[in-house]
């Protein structure tokens, strides 16, 4: 059985903060200049990088990979050329 698209899972979730919102009436909170000041990392960024947490090492491995395939290209060529 397929997992839930993403788009079905960010629906339920919306309507989900819908109806708590509705349930709760928003109320005056007053602001301090600390929470204003505090820089903010959206939240597409944190997902982003979460989910693409595996892509450095995996880069560092094709390079090694490949980096010691041409080695061995270049010792080949001399040995046997």
């Amino acid at each position: 059985m397929p997992k839930k698209s993403r788009r079905a899972k960010a629906k339920h979730r919306a309507a989900v903060a819908k109806a708590v919102q509705k349930r709760q009436p928003e109320q005056p909170r007053p602001l301090s200049a600390e929470i204003q000041s505090a820089p903010r990392v959206s939240p597409k960024v944190q997902d982003l990088a979460s989910r693409y947490q595996y892509v450095m090492p995996e880069v560092k491995r094709i390079g090694i990979i490949a980096g010691s395939i041409i080695v061995i290209l270049i010792i080949l060529s001399f040995v046997l050329g």
